[in-house]
């Protein structure tokens, strides 16, 4: 499906960020980055970039982009970008001559809400816009800035920024037909060349159409101020359904500091990934050294890990660089560093009072964590399908069990460290079991 991507204003109000909006940076990515990525990702793979202000400085950055990330994008330039934005969407009528997807370059916005609007079905001469209704909640959006919507019966009846009766809020994500290019040609004889304009006259013959973005985000990158919201927002979404307790409350707050600042990096998710697995590593051997002293380094390394361990996925999102390798390493990397672990802190207790029940303790904890990763692919995948959108579930998994490491280190309590482990990773397996038999 083709895209139309709408990268030609000055924007003015962030000029002290950057002297070309669509590239100024956002957690690691500039603005139309941000947005063309996300477009690919719901699979939209031929897009139409119209440039207008600081144009070639923006197409010449966009030629890399496209070659790294082996996008096709289609540069089309509005020498007329001070009008209306409905003179850029103009400029692609040629190349357009079916439905197509149209994007604002500095719309920040769910994914989801692409996924869906791209399979709903529009007849030849409609339009249909994604409008939010949350008008009493959204506080991503500047209230005296947006382009308000009025919708009765899924069809827009008006538009515009000062309208006084409106419902809903314009996102600037399109489903169009060629049919808005004759509506915004129209309006040009009104001396309105905005894109507003033609959804407008569109709606007067009943062919504007809105569809709901329920609870999904977006937000317009406006000035410095929606700049800072959007990488709140985005840094919020990074918050996982199967995070445990401990990755909820302590783990990712601290590791999506240290994310913020690898995004500015070349670093990738697999670098992160292998740092987290050798400070691990490291800790695990230092438990063969003795003594309380480095049975608190080594559990510190260890919990220093565990935060990062967060990060690598954290810099795979926001720079939409997941893989299924990607995903796959990091797994097997952890199940190698619980490995060592428990198996390091095993021989610190055995090696004590050289009693075979540390053994056999160790060996319950590593049995139990091996099988605790193995069964969270099935229950994770049941919870998500169970639960709506966002909602956490209770998780007890590689987050708990090494804070637990870290925790009973400090008190000097290796051995109970070996026996909360065994116990608590071998009962969350059992009841894993029981919550998948139950819903078979």
């Amino acid at each position: 499906m083709k895209c139309l991507v709408i990268a030609a204003g000055r924007g003015s109000r962030l000029s002290s960020k950057g002297d070309s909006k669509p590239l100024i940076s956002l957690l690691g990515l500039s603005l139309i980055e941000r947005v063309i990525l996300t477009a690919k990702k719901q699979n939209i793979d031929d897009f139409y970039v119209v440039t207008g202000y600081n144009s070639e400085k923006v197409k010449q950055h966009l030629s890399v982009f496209s070659q790294s990330r082996n996008i096709n994008i289609t540069h089309i330039t509005n020498e007329e970008w001070e009008k209306g934005n409905g003179i850029s969407v103009l400029k692609a009528k040629k190349p357009l001559n079916e439905n197509f997807i149209l994007l604002m370059a500095d719309h920040v916005f769910d994914g989801s809400i692409l996924k869906k609007l791209k399979n709903e079905k529009i007849a030849d001469g409609e339009v249909m816009l994604a409008v939010d209704y949350n008008i009493e909640t959204n506080k991503l959006v500047d209230v005296n800035d947006v382009t308000k919507v009025l919708v009765e019966d899924n069809r827009i009846l008006d538009i515009g920024k000062n309208i006084k009766k409106y419902n809903a809020y314009d996102t600037g994500i399109f489903l169009c037909s060629p049919a808005i290019f004759s509506a915004i040609e129209e309006n040009l004889h009104n001396d309105d060349s905005s894109l507003s304009a033609g959804i407008r006259r569109l709606a007067g013959k009943g062919k504007a159409k809105a569809f709901d973005i329920k609870n999904d985000y977006w937000i317009d990158v406006d000035d410095e101020k929606t700049l800072k919201k959007a990488q709140g927002k985005l840094l919020d979404t990074l918050k996982k359904t199967s995070d445990g307790p401990v990755s909820r409350y302590l783990n990712r707050p601290v590791s999506t500091m240290i994310t913020r600042l690898l995004l500015r990096t070349s670093i990738t998710p697999n670098n992160v990934s292998f740092f987290s697995f050798i400070l691990a590593t490291l800790g695990a051997f230092i438990f063969f050294l003795g003594g309380y002293v480095n049975l608190v380094i080594g559990a510190t390394l260890a919990q220093v890990s565990s935060v990062i361990d967060g990060s690598d996925g954290e810099i795979a999102r926001l720079k939409f660089r997941a893989t299924e390798f990607g995903g796959w390493f990091d797994a097997v990397l952890d199940r190698y560093a619980d490995a060592f672990l428990l198996f390091g802190l095993t021989y610190y207790v055995y090696v004590l009072n050289w009693n075979f029940l540390a053994l056999l303790i160790g060996f319950l904890a590593i049995i139990g964590t091996f099988m605790n990763s193995y069964t969270a692919d099935k229950y994770d995948g049941l919870m998500k399908r169970k639960l709506e959108p966002g909602k956490h579930y209770f998780r007890m998994g590689r987050d708990v069990r090494i804070f637990i490491i870290f925790l009973g280190a400090l008190i000097n309590q290796p051995l109970l460290i070996l026996v909360i482990i065994a116990l608590l990773m071998n009962a969350e397996n059992i009841r894993r079991v029981v919550v998948l038999y139950k819903n078979e």
